[in-house]
């Protein structure tokens, strides 16, 4: 059972759904802080994983190695802009 969660992807799409419901909370109690987070700010700190993610579920369901690649290559840029955001 547990074998075929992961075959068809469905594990990956289980950790998609934590990390939107992540979101929502950070949106939510970003609202109620001193320190508030811009919607870009959060979509920068997790858009790296999510990419990363997307390549797994590819890579998982035999997907061709297009897909793979587009998406190892998409997360790149949002980890380099998260780095410049932080300025490290």
């Amino acid at each position: 059972m547990l074998k075929s969660v992961f075959a068809s992807g469905h594990a990956v799409d289980l950790v998609l759904v934590v990390i939107a419901i992540e979101f929502i909370l950070l949106s939510a109690l970003g609202r109620r802080s001193v320190r508030r987070l811009a919607t870009t700010d959060r979509i920068l700190a997790l858009a790296p994983g999510v990419c990363l993610l997307l390549a797994l579920r590819a890579a998982l369901t035999g997907a061709g190695w297009i897909y793979v690649a587009l998406a190892l290559a998409a997360s790149f840029p949002f980890h380099i802009a998260d780095l410049m955001r932080r300025r490290l």
